[in-house]
């Protein structure tokens, strides 16, 4: 029998070694990887920091779900303050971040933007009327800005513009400030003996206007008899009027998030209430000086089916008119 011939042998795998990069090359690459990882561990975005911060120069933050973007040197611009210390004493790992990798502070997102503004000049601009300065206070006091809380701090002379004004806020928070002793002057937050209302000393001082209170409810009356009556809860409680009276009536218990940054003298109708209790609201309108001077309510009736004999469904709508003369 023929006999194949022999396979001829199969040649060995060459394998080609990269050729070596010039040393310049190698360390250029290796440090645009180290930025590019400092970027990602600092939260910001690269634009040219400084180079002996672990922070990026563009900082991102999230305070109290509004998120803010501005520049390391901004953060650090008032030495001994806790910015300062957060973002020049400590490493990026040492904060504490949202699920996007942002810095979080959870304080009043609103009003840091008046904190961040007096980091970038030093200078504090507030509105005409501005009524939430005992907060502000408040934060400049945590933040550890001294010198702002200091402008902040009410003043007996009524020729200084901060002074025009009593804080017209939670009296537990003005009590707070009183204890401090930060700059407080306990004698304009007294409340004389006898007097019916204990949020404002003076009722004189505050600006007239008008707040209507509305609310839309529904209510399942029984075929058999009305004592069957299943009522539901208030869905939402509304507010319309100016803004600036509506902040100084109803403070941190009023929804923004339909109307955000409304000037002060400005009007709205997009404001509601985070409670469902329309007394809660009325005792705070009777504090701050207000009375009821007209009410108005609409109604409509719906079955639940069609056949007429089973539950009828109310809706109604109801505004409330208050004033302040």
């Amino acid at each position: 029998s023929a006999q194949l011939p022999p396979s001829p042998p199969t040649p060995p795998v060459q394998l080609h070694k990269q050729p070596d990069l010039p040393a310049s090359v190698r360390r250029s690459a290796a440090h645009s990887r180290a930025d590019m990882a400092l970027a990602d561990a600092s939260g910001g975005l690269s634009n040219g920091g400084d180079s002996g911060s672990p922070f990026s120069e563009i900082i991102e933050l999230n305070v109290g779900g509004q998120v803010y973007v501005t520049r390391h040197t901004t953060l650090v611009a008032v030495p001994d303050s806790l910015l300062w210390s957060m973002f020049s004493q400590k490493s990026p790992q040492e904060l504490a971040r949202d699920s996007k990798g942002r810095y979080f502070l959870d304080r009043d997102g609103f009003l840091f933007r008046y904190i961040l503004d007096y980091l970038r000049d030093l200078n504090l601009v507030l509105p005409d009327y501005f009524p939430e300065k005992c907060r502000l206070q408040r934060e400049a006091q945590f933040f550890q800005l001294h010198d702002l809380s200091q402008r902040l701090s009410p003043k007996v002379s009524k020729d200084n513009s901060l002074s025009e004004e009593v804080c017209p806020g939670d009296p537990d928070e003005a009590a707070a400030f009183a204890g401090s002793g930060a700059g407080w002057d306990p004698s304009r937050q007294a409340t004389p003996a006898g007097t019916a209302n204990p949020r404002s000393p003076s009722l004189e001082s505050k600006k007239s206007g008008y707040i209507t209170i509305g609310y839309r409810g529904s209510y399942t009356i029984g075929r058999d008899t009305q004592t069957d009556a299943k009522f539901r809860r208030v869905a939402r409680i509304t507010v319309c009027g100016k803004t600036s009276l509506a902040k100084e009536v109803f403070g941190d218990t009023l929804n923004e998030s339909r109307d955000p940054d409304r000037p002060p003298e400005r009007y709205t109708s997009r404001y509601y209430l985070k409670y469902n209790f329309l007394e809660q609201a009325f005792d705070r309108l009777t504090e701050a000086g207000f009375h009821m001077v007209a009410c108005s309510s609409t109604g409509t009736c719906a079955y639940a089916s069609s056949d007429p004999n089973e539950d009828k469904i109310w809706t109604s709508y109801t505004e409330y008119v208050f004033c302040r003369d």
